[in-house]
């Protein structure tokens, strides 16, 4: 009796999935050369994992004599099939990389992309690989079988709402890709791909540094290998051109746009490496998720060993995209193992060093859009990396009082101080908006004085950790008492001892003490820190976070020149019996507390208050 045949199974896209299917059908970006690019990049990665696999499992039953990609078309059927002898895929693995995303960042993926008017730069930072076929193709067919399995795999769909998936008993091992292709259009760019030239001249121009062959059928029906294989980290420098850079870069991150800064690096004696790096233009959807990939390609003797090797650089450069060839490493090191191992820490020390040079030798421009993509997360390194601290510092820029909209380098902050100047302002806050507003910054802007504005959240982290720059320590302008050479005279302190006393008391439970300030110049109050305090805004992270905080309590300024504060103080000399009073200082607090930004503990009480005050007042 004849075997039942398996049943073909139809499945639904997962809806980012089918979402972006869809902008790739519909894609305006003009360059659908890509495509290729795309397909041999992931079958290069297969082969790759292939080799990797077999060294590690010397029990894995799998053909590596000849490793290779190759490319066939069938001009009459209209298709291109990019096939590899790689790993493969198992059914579960054709449907969780084909059939869902599962993928940090999608939904704020396609919300830009629908946002936006250039979304085929947000597609290249998403990187959707397998997807640009349908740019092309009105129907992909994908037959696989994991290597030491014995059965294969049928994916095929035509790019809609589904896709169907079945069993093949007798395919090779690897990865066929084929592509039944649309009909060529030159007013939208689609060309004819079932032409011979046109494909051999894009695997030249994208993928001929794969380190496989890349075969073609040639004229006499043989079969030739078109790319050089030559690895371009391995090239000496006068040899490779900036475009074929480029292309490096957009075959290793799945980028569609050009990287900022290439930066080359080679070092022969002790240990003997070589390092091909890329500062990309724009930072990737999931920069700040945790669960992104980061880290470089690492090969041993140009033998790929891993795909994102962390341990060759920091967290906070994990937006480094490229590849470091090592010549003394086992084949067999493990992600545990190179944790620890003195080489690799001492090939990432020189990695770090030397793309931070490469970003301080920037031109104005290139590190303009550097720090606009990147700066937040380069700044966690002033945490994270106290060796380079103070090149991190010499390479970072933030807001400041000196331009609404530029940002200021420390060194030109340095170089703008006033003489006698010794230390280097900054406030936190969670807006420039809110910020600008704030009373603590009175004196200084009446006086002249540049104050740095820091509104990231890991601003509030590092301005405790980090000590000063170039001789000039960090001062915080809402922390501590300030000398501005305007300080409350001898008769000031003797006319208000006897209310800031009573004041004291009376807000014991929310303040620990009250003073006069030299920092406020139009505003009645303010609010303000120790020098070892925790900020409001880091004290709202912590809270959101849910962690329990004991009550902080800080210091209320008052201004002895506001109307409001010298009233006070007559009206208390008159009758300190007077429980309005009371009310006064409670309203002086509060005011004092919403201009920093901070929240009320019983914000119906105060604006009882202030309707009781105004109504009096008309």
């Amino acid at each position: 009796m004849a075997q039942e045949a398996a049943p073909v199974e139809t499945l639904e896209f997962q809806s980012e999935a089918r979402q972006l299917l869809q902008l790739m059908i519909h894609s305006i970006y003009s360059n659908k050369d890509i495509f290729l690019r795309e397909l041999v990049s992931n079958a290069s990665d297969a082969l790759d994992k292939l080799r990797l696999e077999t060294y590690r499992d010397k029990d894995l039953e799998a053909d590596t004599s000849d490793l290779h990609v190759e490319i066939a078309i069938d001009k009459d059927a209209r298709t291109i099939t990019v096939t590899d002898n790689g790993i493969g895929m198992s059914r579960d693995d054709v449907v969780n990389l084909i059939g869902t995303i599962a993928k940090s960042g999608t939904a704020e993926f396609l919300r830009k992309m629908k946002e936006s008017q250039e979304g085929q730069d947000l597609i290249g930072q998403f990187g959707v690989g397998f997807y640009s076929s349908f740019m092309v193709a009105d129907k992909v067919t994908l037959t696989t079988r994991k290597a030491g399995s014995d059965e294969g795999v049928r994916w095929e769909s035509e790019g809609e709402g589904t896709y169907t998936i079945e069993p093949v008993a007798d395919a090779p091992q690897g990865t066929a890709v084929t592509l039944h292709l649309k009909p060529a259009d030159d007013e939208d760019n689609l060309f004819d791909y079932a032409s011979e030239w046109k494909v051999r001249e894009i695997v030249k121009k994208y993928s001929d540094f794969i380190t496989w062959p890349v075969r073609m059928a040639g004229s006499d029906g043989e079969q030739e290998t078109v790319n050089s294989q030559k690895a371009l980290w391995a090239r000496p420098t006068s040899e490779v051109s900036d475009e074929e850079y480029q292309e490096f870069y957009k075959h290793l991150s799945h980028d569609w746009n050009d990287a900022l800064e290439t930066v080359r690096m080679q070092a022969e004696g002790t240990f003997e490496y070589q390092a091909l790096l890329f500062v990309p233009s724009h930072a990737p959807m999931d920069l700040f998720m945790r669960d992104a990939k980061r880290g470089v390609q690492l090969y041993v003797k140009r033998v790929f060993i891993m795909d994102d090797c962390e341990a060759l650089m920091p967290n906070y450069l994990r937006f480094i995209k490229g590849v470091v060839d090592a010549q003394d490493l086992s084949l067999n090191v493990s992600r545990e193992i190179l944790q620890q191992d003195r080489q690799i820490r001492a090939i990432r020390r020189r990695l770090e060093k030397k793309v931070l040079a490469t970003i301080k030798a920037m031109d104005a421009d290139k590190y303009a859009t550097f720090w606009r993509e990147f700066g937040r997360a380069v700044k966690e390194g002033l945490l994270d990396d106290p060796e380079n601290r103070e090149q991190i510092l010499e390479i970072s820029s933030f807001a400041s009082t000196n331009h609404a909209e530029k940002p200021t380098r420390l060194r030109e902050y340095v170089e703008r101080m006033k003489d006698g100047q010794e230390h280097i302002y900054y406030l936190t806050g969670e807006s420039r908006t809110t910020i600008e507003h704030s009373p603590h910054l009175e004196a200084f802007r009446a006086k002249g004085y540049e104050v740095l504005i820091l509104t990231d959240p890991v601003d509030e982290m590092w301005v405790d950790a980090v000590s000063g720059f170039d001789g000039k320590t960090f001062q915080s302008v809402a922390k501590g008492e300030v000398d501005l050479g305007d300080e409350t005279t001898d008769e000031q302190k003797s006319e208000y001892a006897d209310l800031l006393t009573w004041m004291s008391a009376t807000l014991e439970d929310t303040v620990k003490e009250v003073r006069l300030s030299s920092r406020l110049t139009t505003s009645p109050s303010c609010i303000v820190g120790d020098s070892g305090d925790m900020t409001p805004t880091l004290e709202k992270m912590y809270r959101a976070m849910g962690q329990e905080l004991p009550q902080i309590k800080r210091v209320l300024e008052l201004n002895p020149e506001h109307p409001l504060v010298a009233g006070l103080r007559e009206a208390f000399a008159k009758n300190p019996a007077d429980t309005s009073l009371a009310e006064t200082a409670e309203l002086l607090h509060g005011m004092a507390l919403l201009a920093e930004g901070g929240e009320l503990a019983d914000p119906g009480r105060f604006l009882k208050l202030v309707a009781d005050r105004a109504a009096k007042a008309l």
